[in-house]
């Protein structure tokens, strides 16, 4: 029996390619807005984050390196009260 593939996506921080299902989806909404998909399948321009603690941990939002790489990957400028209110859910669903 043939196996199935399993679809390799990139983190966006370190550059990693994970499987699909190991990663956090982020999405860019039609509606102009940055969240966060637990399913996987919103609708809009997405990209992926991984799970390991160096991606994940709020120093990389304090360096800046994360709004250069959002804006980059979903294809818009991003201000600064949606970067924080991204960055504030964000750091709510981790738990920190």
């Amino acid at each position: 029996m043939k196996q199935k593939k399993i679809p390799l996506r990139k983190c966006i921080v370190c550059q990693g390619m994970f499987p699909k299902k190991e990663l956090i989806r982020v999405v860019r909404t039609p509606a102009e807005e940055i969240v966060i998909d637990p399913t996987g399948k919103a609708a809009g321009r997405g990209t992926y984050v991984c799970r390991q603690e160096s991606c994940l941990k709020p120093d990389a939002f304090a360096s800046g390196k994360w709004k250069k790489v959002l804006e980059r990957a979903l294809n818009m400028s991003i201000s600064e009260e949606k970067y924080d209110a991204f960055r504030e859910k964000w750091l709510e669903m981790m738990g920190r």
